[in-house]
């Protein structure tokens, strides 16, 4: 397929040359998935053995059991073998750290950030596209169609960081939620971040407003959404959180920041604003049906009830939180209440694998760790990574479970192979055992994986120009 990414980091290219229109629908028209177990992730909990689902117009047309009525008009995918489930959501990344990957890897949050700061600080828009072709293309081999990301490192020399991701998301073919993050309180000030890349409050609300007027579409099938995303209290100032909340819901888009992932963060909290994070939180508007927290590890009682009376959203990480030693979120709690819970692999450097289907692995077995065997079932762990993901983002009545007049987001996993063969329970093979091959990917119906390869994107390239990548800023920042 050639060098899809161009001339590559440190090359120059910019967004004039990226965004390109919605490429034309080149699928079928109308495409048949057959005999294959279909997981409906529907409020009902509806499944069926050996089932079918029509696709027509990159919609769910049909879902029932046993063989699809005959369409000569339709292309069909023959699934015996295979299971079927909605496209998984990723709630929370960080996409150009997928070029930074490996550093760190022994060091508590904190000292990883400060250990990485200085070669976040090289990243442009170059680096961006590539890291996040790669993330991207990872993710939907996993069998993600929707991802969010949170990119908070806006170097004032960088270029366009926000086009750059929003044109590789283009590229592959993937639902994108990117969220405008930014940080204003630097190291001088008293924050984590070094003053070389944070921004003023001013520049960050006049990027804010004018990514949010450039790319989001609040449209049923849109395939690109903004929220806004000050980083976490320890990197930014009250009246960029006040200011970034007014012009959110100004605007009609969500609002998205890290929030009690450590027992630091408390404590940082504790004694410079005198309480917990999610009581600072609720104090600055940063609370409501709009809102969702990255990781929300540390909570008590009282702050789960807060985000449950406010319909305030997590996003669950529980791979990342292990891989730091956070701690393990209390889902099962949180879940019980009724506050909407949603998956997401965290950054590239803190989570090496960025694998969404692991998220699901991992979130069943920490609770169970947690709370004993009965504490999350093996439903409830793919429900948090479909339906649970697109509550989070406000998509439940368009993504998250395979019902008639939802988009065409869909996973096909192979079951019959060594690995998975025999196995009585298609979810408890999807969940607890090894990653099935993806037989197939489906984005508004196009394939964007099909036999466990991306088809959007030349894979061995994009793995050329990212290790690239990876090699320029660990020699830029020395």
């Amino acid at each position: 397929m050639g060098d899809i990414l161009g001339s590559g980091v440190g090359a120059g290219s910019r967004l004039a040359e990226w965004v390109q229109p919605r490429k034309p629908r080149t699928g079928p028209h109308r495409m048949i998935i057959d005999g294959c177990a279909v997981v409906t992730m529907d409020a009902a909990g509806t499944e069926f053995g050996s089932g079918h689902v029509v696709i027509a117009d990159g919609r769910i047309a049909a879902v029932g059991a046993g063989p699809a009525p005959a369409d000569p008009e339709a292309t069909i995918v023959d699934g015996s073998g295979c299971a079927l489930t909605p496209g998984l959501v990723n709630t929370h990344h960080h996409l150009y750290q997928w070029v930074t990957r490996g550093l760190a890897a022994d060091n508590t949050l904190f000292e990883w950030l400060t250990t990485l700061y200085p070669v976040w600080a090289g990243i442009d828009d170059d680096s961006v596209r590539v890291a996040a072709t790669g993330g991207l293309a990872w993710l939907a081999r996993t069998g993600c169609t929707t991802t969010t990301d949170h990119h908070y490192v806006v170097p004032a020399e960088g270029g366009d960081v926000f086009g750059a991701e929003i044109a590789a998301a283009a590229d592959v073919g993937l639902r994108f939620h990117p969220t405008r993050g930014s940080m204003d309180l630097g190291h001088s000030a008293g924050g984590l971040p070094p003053d070389s890349v944070v921004e003023s409050i001013d520049a960050i609300l006049a990027s804010s407003a004018a990514t949010i007027d450039a790319h989001h579409d609040p449209s049923f099938d849109s395939m690109v959404r903004i929220a806004l995303a000050p980083c976490s209290p320890f990197s930014v100032t009250d009246d960029l959180l006040r200011e970034s909340a007014i012009l959110a819901r100004e605007r009609g888009v969500r609002l998205h920041t890290h929030l009690a992932e450590t027992l630091d963060e408390e404590a940082y909290c504790l004694e410079k604003f005198g309480c917990t994070p999610v009581e600072y939180m609720a104090k600055l508007g940063w609370t409501g049906p709009d809102v969702w927290y990255a990781h929300a590890v540390h909570l008590s009682d009282a702050a789960i009830a807060t985000m449950a009376e406010t319909g305030t959203a997590a996003a669950h990480c529980p791979t990342s939180n292990a891989r730091l030693g956070a701690g393990i979120a209390r889902v099962a709690d949180m879940t019980a209440a009724g506050v909407t819970v949603g998956l997401g692999v965290d950054g590239a450097a803190s989570n090496e694998s960025c694998c969404m289907l692991e998220e699901a692995h991992q979130a069943v077995l920490f609770a169970r760790a947690r709370g004993g065997p009965r504490e999350m079932t093996v439903r409830q762990a793919l429900r948090l990574a479909t339906m649970g993901g697109a509550k989070v983002l406000g998509r439940e009545n368009e993504i998250g479970s395979i019902e008639v007049g939802k988009l065409a987001d869909l996973a096909l996993w192979r079951l019959d192979g060594p690995a998975h063969a025999g196995i009585t329970d298609p979810v408890a093979a999807i969940v607890l055992g090894s990653q099935p091959p993806l037989e197939l990917l489906l984005v508004g119906g196009e394939a964007v994986v099909r036999r466990d390869e991306v088809r959007t994107v030349d894979e061995e390239s994009v793995a050329t120009q990212v290790a690239a990548a990876h090699a320029a800023l660990v020699a830029k920042a020395g």
